[in-house]
């Protein structure tokens, strides 16, 4: 492997460790995969996250193929894939089962703007209909509820979100569980429904956060 790629590779399989760390999967759901260039790596089929190393490497071209390593890619390679292909600024993706995500993805069609960070995703959440993991089908539904969008839920599933790193991938996955549990925390008070911010308070919220943080 060339030295971006080790570099990926390893930042991948850490990624992976984090999401099960902090409790965004349970065993070996969920997956995670950088772009470099027109390979992709991505976490294997079935492998515990802390039993990867180096040589587990796998990477596949953006047709599918597998150009490096023997562990079988994740069954959901459709999902990532299909993001690679159509967004042009999707360089990292996070797919997780979160618990509060998974939750609200039971209940609504679309998480609505319980806060400002709604806006660092791009709007209101969708949800994407229901269809079985690893098809075709799953990552054609997940394109729609994506479009404007860096992140979805999957219809009694879970989370999958893009970002041009996997920090920012992953710190996208965190906020958004985080919002579905706010919202589910306000939504279940008897006789009572939380208030909503409006579009107009997203478009400002967002301007703002793109100046967020150090300078570069």
């Amino acid at each position: 492997m060339t030295q971006p790629l080790r570099q990926a590779w390893t930042h991948v399989v850490r990624t992976a460790r984090r999401t099960t760390a902090d409790g965004l999967v349970v065993g070996t759901s969920g997956n995670v995969s950088a772009r470099v260039g027109d390979t992709v790596l991505v976490t294997p089929s079935g492998v515990p996250y802390d039993r990867l190393g180096p040589r587990d490497v796998v990477g596949v071209d953006l047709d599918g193929r597998q150009v490096l390593g023997t562990l079988a890619p994740t069954s959901e390679l459709p999902m990532h894939l299909a993001v690679y292909r159509h967004t042009e600024d999707a360089e990292a993706i996070v797919h997780t089962h979160a618990v509060h995500a998974t939750a609200v993805s039971t209940l609504v069609d679309e998480l609505p703007a319980i806060h400002y960070m709604t806006a660092a995703l791009g709007g209101p959440v969708r949800v994407a209909g229901y269809a079985l993991y690893g098809t075709d089908e799953l990552a054609e539904n997940m394109l729609h509820a994506l479009r404007g969008r860096s992140g979805c839920l999957l219809r009694n599933h879970g989370t999958v979100v893009h970002g041009a790193t996997l920090d920012q991938a992953y710190d996208r996955t965190a906020q958004l569980e985080w919002m579905c549990q706010v919202w589910l925390a306000a939504a279940s008070v008897p006789g009572r429904g939380p208030a909503l911010l409006p579009p107009a308070e997203l478009d400002r919220a967002a301007a703002k956060l793109s100046g967020y943080g150090q300078p570069k």
